[in-house]
């Protein structure tokens, strides 16, 4: 009988690992895919300022990176540090300049959208030069291997 419980107990802890595994890799996916959506963002933002064009348009793309941006922080639970992720330990050693980084990032989304919203081609060429550089980057220098 004790055997028995031993086993079952073992097989639980399996199955709870196991688990874990497969919502640490769910995560991992969530953070690349949703990361690749928001490049696509800002390549589609690049193009628009290259031709000139309309940037009211772009005032959609920057909610959804707003969206994504806030939920951001959550898809890096403790454990999801091992499988295809580039994300470097810093993220979870360093959490409050992780955090920070990406409360940075939300307010120059704030400053893109309304420069997108105004329609004013050289206000939004000006806030999204400033957004990748100085704000993508400063997540993706300290916080990602290259």
């Amino acid at each position: 009988m004790r055997m028995r419980m031993r086993i079952w107990v073992a097989a639980l802890g399996i199955v709870a690992l196991a688990g874990t595994a497969l919502a640490q890799g769910d995560v991992i996916a969530q953070r690349r895919e949703g990361l690749k959506r928001m490049g696509g963002h800002m390549d589609a933002m690049k193009g628009l300022v290259a031709s000139r064009g309309d940037t009211r348009p772009a005032a959609a793309r920057v909610d959804d990176m707003i969206a994504w941006y806030r939920g951001f922080p959550a898809l890096f639970p403790a454990g999801s540090d091992r499988g295809d992720t580039k994300a470097l330990p810093a993220v979870w050693t360093d959490r409050a300049g992780f955090e920070t980084a990406n409360a940075n990032l939300l307010r120059q989304l704030d400053v893109l959208k309304s420069a997108a919203a105004s329609g004013d081609q050289a206000a939004f060429a000006a806030a999204y030069q400033a957004t990748g550089p100085q704000f993508c980057g400063g997540c993706h220098r300290p916080f990602r291997a290259r």
